[in-house]
């Protein structure tokens, strides 16, 4: 629903120009005057019971942002409820609410703003203002402020299913999926995952606090569609196990236990996630006619998620690789939850 402006509509708004002129004219005790005085006219406006209502919305919304413009919350939300109580039937009241959850926010009071909101969207049909959906409005504002993430879910599925044209639906698939995983919702997450990755731009989107985005969505999806059958139970049985390879210059053990899914080669100063560190290639070519020894004991920066174990010998170029060990992070999966793989290999002495 569009708002329209009629020739009375352009009169007050006219007023309440001439009176927003006049300000910068006197001064702060005029200012004052001025200001009760044009309300005063406007509340006079609004007595007229026969006013069309795009004549009596342009009343309403100029006392509403002249108690903005001095930051009169407290009365600005005490007419605005009033009038909403008192005039159910007003076509604009979805927007009358909007303005009272907006006061709200910025007296800081964030759960009776969201209160607000959530009765709009509930009890209202939506309404266009200046170009605006107020549902689209509102539910931009509840994703920012409610602290519950079940419901912040709902009002990311409304967003995706009804203003998809509003926003970046890649983003919102994949902000979507965080918040299943948060409360456990793994399918959830893996299906909005996967809806993220479908979209053209997911390998080239910035999203805010997320700097990877794509790889991060794409390993677990990956992670998720492999055997798996690379992982240890434990530290000590997969650090065990690869140092008996090395000893037994077994580079096919050494092949089967390196990571299917992200396996990384780098120096220190890489990111793991560059194009250039990820790695798929064999042992062989590094373990013969070299001798390869190991550190007895894992570095001492290791902890109870990562390990590293110092290795040399494997060429004449960088002769020292680290191999990096971590714990997996997988609770989609409670069997893989907690084991261990061999994730990836630093080139040179540890910074």
């Amino acid at each position: 629903m569009l708002l329209k402006t009629s020739l009375l509509q352009k009169f007050i708004f006219l007023l309440l120009s001439v009176s927003i002129f006049s300000l910068f004219i006197y001064g702060c005790t005029q200012e004052i005057d001025l200001l009760q005085e044009t309300q005063k006219q406007f509340y006079q406006v609004l007595e007229d019971k026969t006013l069309p209502p795009e004549t009596r919305y342009t009343a309403i919304n100029s006392i509403a942002y002249n108690y903005l413009a001095t930051n009169n919350y407290n009365d600005l939300v005490l007419f605005l409820s009033n009038y909403v109580e008192e005039n159910p039937g007003d076509i604009y009241n979805a927007y009358w609410l909007l303005m009272t959850a907006h006061a709200y926010l910025k007296m800081d009071a964030e759960p009776v703003a969201e209160y607000y909101f959530e009765r709009i969207i509930n009890n209202y049909q939506d309404l266009t203002v200046q170009g605006q959906s107020i549902h689209f409005l509102c539910l931009q504002n509840l994703i920012q402020i409610s602290k519950s993430t079940l419901n912040r879910i709902v009002y990311f599925n409304e967003i995706i299913d009804r203003f998809s044209n509003e926003v970046n639906i890649t983003e919102m698939y994949y902000r979507l999926a965080i918040e299943y995983g948060n409360v456990g919702e793994w399918d959830m997450a893996l299906n909005s995952y996967s809806a993220f990755l479908d979209q053209p731009d997911s390998s080239t989107i910035q999203i805010a606090g997320e700097p990877n985005a794509y790889n991060k969505a794409k390993n677990l999806i990956d992670f998720n569609n492999s055997p798996k059958d690379w992982t240890f139970e434990s530290l000590d049985a997969l650090e065990k196990a690869v140092k008996k390879a090395i000893s037994n210059y077994n580079y096919h053990a050494l092949d089967k236990y390196k990571s299917k899914v992200n396996f990384f080669a780098m120096s220190w100063r890489q990111d793991e996630f560059a194009s250039n560190s990820q790695s798929n290639f064999s042992m062989r070519k590094f373990m013969l006619g070299n001798r390869i020894r190991y550190n007895a004991e894992l570095s001492e920066v290791s902890n109870p998620n990562e390990a590293y174990l110092r290795t040399w010998g494997w060429n004449n170029y960088i002769s020292v690789w680290y191999l990096y060990f971590r714990k997996i992070d997988f609770p989609i999966d409670p069997e893989i939850h907690g084991r261990w793989e061999w994730a990836g290999i630093y080139y040179g002495e540890m910074l």
